[in-house]
């Protein structure tokens, strides 16, 4: 099953419909503590079922974000949100590989990284957090937040404590992050209540000392916890990976008493309830919920929750991750907007569900809410047609010698982006195409025949066999491949990019092969040729600007585009696709300046020039 699926339906409709006997005394007779984040020394228990915050039961109800998907001038207007809404406590994923590009580079602090920033600000806005560092977090990021290049080890074992490489990099990172983490933690006084161990292990994996060697890590480094768990309860029973000392948090599932059953003595609490949903490529439509009457319900049992997600945010560059079958099977990519019909929309903006779910959370709470604060302004362009800058075509980087395609990890070192494989073939035929990891266009004598895509879908053209026009003498046949994002959940975590099958024509395998790394990468881009004349073929960069009298969030419409990736102002915002259902693409304020502002569109289909519109949101 995909990640979590049977889980959401669970999570969707009210735990008394679905039978759910409370534990008596789980609401205490003297109401919780309220008590703020203050900078002195807090002490956070896991003791007699309940979380204790100095002694005395403390309700977290939580609400998730992503420091690395939201801007980090949008950080505190996000957590205010939250806190308006009746929340307590942020709960944040750390993106190891946003963190660690290469082994042993780290960079904690550019951009939308320095994590420790924005758990100082949810202190200074009165909020506790509860920390899920990983080292893997699923949550439809690249690689379920591992960096890629672990998959250049050909025989990687990822979240398997006998691999030696990948011990390796789990310890690097941990000592690197744990002296960050340790002086935030709430007995520090800081507001880190609770510190996440993996995540959905169980899903994956059945080696409990898997688990109890990442804690031990964590010890050592002096993050001595508390600790938590969170999984489905199905999955913890039939793998038996509850970790014992630690809170368990369900993701979505309602059956607690089941749950108590396994914990003993440690908290039990909705680790993960889903107010909304993850969008695919291709999908008929945004993905959204109904999580009002599971919180109803929550609140008035006095359960602990964390609702996944408050905010979503946006998987700007090549942050969007994937799912797929065990065996590789029936890919399904992330959009670029990671808007997950949360209660917070993409750019801040309160949702209906917000305001339900504040009104629910404002009847249980002995203080009055925050007032809502104020939304980030939108700004509107002019349409503008981009036009023609560059070919990919003219500025292929020097190619490297294969006798048969391989994976753009294990050729290149190369974690994202496109790679082609060229070599001369004689005449047409039959071509078969296979492991294309993810979409390939096909070119035979300089000109498209067709496209390869790994995406089953009933708008695309099924199957990974075309036909090679006939012709005299010998052509290029050249195959070019652009990537989406790891797979992040599941056994299929060996998802190594560009081609890993082979090539053939009329049933002969096609060897010796030239290979050439396209990263995409800024290096590349500030390099790139103009053109000289018209383009001759698909692969074109395109060019243009558009004009802001005040700046201001805005969202950019590629309706009338193919597929590709967009920047502005040197930002990649993303992927887009007319697959849908996104069409539109987020840009924050932060990026973009009053005056001119410059696009650049790489599309993979298109030659002529198309208009980019302005819109006021994602769009539905």
């Amino acid at each position: 099953m995909q990640r979590r699926t049977f889980l959401r339906l669970s999570a969707l409709a009210p735990l008394a419909a679905l039978g759910w006997r409370v534990d008596a005394g789980q609401r205490p007779a003297g109401g919780f503590v309220e008590r703020l984040p203050d900078g002195r020394a807090h002490r956070f228990e896991l003791s007699a079922q309940h979380f204790l915050l100095d002694g005395k039961p403390f309700q977290i109800r939580s609400g998730e974000m992503h420091p690395i998907r939201i801007p980090a001038r949008y950080w505190r207007q996000r957590i205010r949100m939250a806190k308006a809404m009746g929340l307590n406590t942020i709960s944040i994923y750390l993106m190891w590989n946003a963190l660690e590009s290469e082994p042993g580079v780290f960079d904690l602090k550019s951009g939308s990284r320095d994590f420790a920033k924005f758990i100082r600000i949810c202190q200074e806005e009165g909020m506790w957090v509860y920390l899920r560092p990983g080292p893997y977090i699923c949550g439809e990021w690249d690689f379920g937040g591992l960096p890629p290049y672990l998959l250049r080890h050909p025989d990687i074992r990822v979240r398997d404590k006998d691999d030696a490489d990948y011990m390796a990099a789990v310890r690097r990172y941990i000592a690197t992050v744990a002296p960050v983490v340790k002086p935030l933690l709430a007995a520090n006084g800081g507001p880190i209540l609770m510190v996440q161990v993996e995540n959905e292990y169980a899903s994956f994996g059945h080696d409990l000392a898997y688990l109890e060697t990442i804690r031990a890590l964590w010890q050592q480094h002096g993050v001595q916890g508390p600790f938590s768990i969170s999984d489905g309860l199905g999955q913890v029973r039939k793998q038996k990976t509850y970790l014992p000392g630690t809170a368990l948090g369900l993701d979505g599932d309602t059956d607690f008493a089941g749950a108590q059953a396994i914990a003993g003595e440690m908290p039990v609490w909705m680790g993960e309830g889903y107010p909304g949903w993850i969008t695919h490529w291709g999908d008929k439509d945004f993905s959204r919920g109904d999580f009002a009457g599971t919180l109803a319900t929550l609140l008035a049992e006095g359960r602990s929750f964390n609702l996944y997600v408050v905010h979503g945010g946006s998987n700007f560059g090549f942050g969007a991750g994937a799912n797929a079958n065990n065996d590789y099977s029936d890919f399904q990519p992330v959009i670029t907007s990671y808007d997950y019909g949360a209660p917070i929309d993409e750019h801040g903006a309160p949702t209906a569900d917000y305001h339900v779910f504040r009104k629910l959370i404002a009847a249980h709470t002995t203080q009055p809410l925050p007032a809502v604060p104020p939304v980030p302004p939108m700004a509107g362009f002019a349409d503008i047609t981009p036009q023609p800058h560059a070919s990919l075509w003219d500025n292929l980087p020097a190619a490297k010698p294969v006798q048969q395609p391989q994976a753009n990890e294990l050729l290149f070192g190369q974690d994202h982006g496109m790679v082609l494989y060229r070599r001369t073939v004689r005449g047409g035929g039959e071509l078969a195409v296979d492991g294309v990891r993810d979409y390939a266009t096909v070119f035979h004598g300089g000109q498209y025949v067709d496209y390869v895509s790994r995406v089953r879908h009933p708008k695309l053209r099924a199957g990974s066999t075309l036909r090679l026009p006939a012709g005299q003498g010998e052509a290029a046949l050249e195959i070019l491949i652009d990537s989406f994002g790891h797979v992040g959940f599941g056994q299929a975590m060996a998802d190594r990019k560009g081609l890993v099958g082979e090539v053939r024509l009329d049933g002969k395998s096609l060897q010796g092969w030239e290979a050439v790394s396209l990263p995409l990468d800024d290096a590349w881009l500030a390099a790139l040729k103009p053109l000289s004349g018209k383009p001759a073929r698909p692969g074109v960069f395109f060019k243009g600007t558009f004009s802001l009298a005040q700046v201001g969030d805005c969202y950019l419409d590629m309706a009338d585009w193919a597929k590709g990736y967009l920047w502005v102002n040197g930002h990649l915002l993303g992927r887009y696709w007319n697959l849908g259902p996104q069409q539109r693409l987020y840009c924050p304020a932060p990026w973009l300046r009053a005056g001119d502002n410059e696009v650049l569109v790489l599309d993979l289909h298109r030659t002529e020039a198309a208009a980019i519109r302005s819109a006021a949101s994602l769009g539905g």
